[in-house]
């Protein structure tokens, strides 16, 4: 089950903790990959481990998200590189927490264009090929967040939450033409980031998850995986929350 041989897939912020764990379980199925991010040495070395580990002869693509004409040029050079491309993950993101009252305009804008513009920017590209081979699979990476907020993260929350709802539109308005688009949302995922944090603090995140534990990276890409497969093809509009029980959302 799940098998992506054949297929083509981009991942955006594919050498981070998330990312690198998206494309290794997409890579495990079978699928080639396009990774992007916008550290060469990082994407390189990552791009050498998957090869010797699964093959495939997967490809690097370095892209500032920031940037909107290295974002235009993004999806063309997949397809320029892998030949096509069946399934676009929306996974890089950057956090610039701060409380609203002391929020800059610059915090906000550099989120929403990041997080939220750049993706709908490839949404939007990769719709073109994806319609004239009458499939194709978006998924975004959204956030737990972006459903129930949380304190310091304005910016970052309405950024998660405006890709849930991009991603619903988007659903609606290419379901006929064989591709869906569905978002995974993470809840507390044990990365390098979250190794830093002491027992202490650990603990009081564990206490809030019924299951007592963070999530691995592992859970977000077979959550992934998953919605790429054609065995959800029937599954669209849909957001799949992973985060342990944290919270139950509908």
């Amino acid at each position: 089950m799940f098998d992506l041989t054949g297929m083509t897939a981009l991942v955006t912020g594919a050498s981070g903790g998330i990312g690198s764990s998206i494309a290794r379980g997409l890579a495990q199925q079978g699928a080639r990959l396009a990774l992007s991010g916008s550290n060469p040495s990082k994407l390189r070395s990552f791009r050498e481990e998957l090869n010797d580990e699964f093959g495939h002869d997967h490809v690097e693509i370095t892209c500032d998200l920031s940037n909107k004409e290295q974002v235009e040029h993004l999806i063309p050079a997949t397809v320029d590189t892998l030949g096509k491309i069946d399934i676009l993950v929306n996974n890089a993101g950057i956090t610039r927490d701060n409380l609203a009252l002391r929020m800059k305009d610059e915090e906000w804008d550099e989120v929403i264009r990041i997080n939220l513009e750049a993706a709908f920017r490839l949404m939007r590209a990769a719709v073109k090929p994806m319609m004239k081979a009458r499939f194709g699979r978006i998924v975004t990476i959204t956030s737990v967040v972006g459903a129930a907020g949380n304190p310091g993260q304005m910016n970052y929350a309405a950024a998660k939450g405006g890709l849930t709802a991009m991603s619903k539109s988007l659903a609606q308005e290419i379901a006929t033409r064989g591709i869906t688009v569905n978002c995974v949302a993470p809840g507390f995922i044990r990365t390098a980031m979250t190794d830093q944090l002491n027992d202490a603090q650990k603990g009081a995140i564990n206490a809030k998850i019924p299951m007592g534990r963070m999530g691995e990276g592992e859970d977000i890409g077979a959550a992934v995986a998953y919605l790429a497969s054609w065995e959800a093809g029937y599954i669209t509009g849909q957001t799949l929350h992973v985060n342990g029980g944290m919270a139950m959302l509908g």
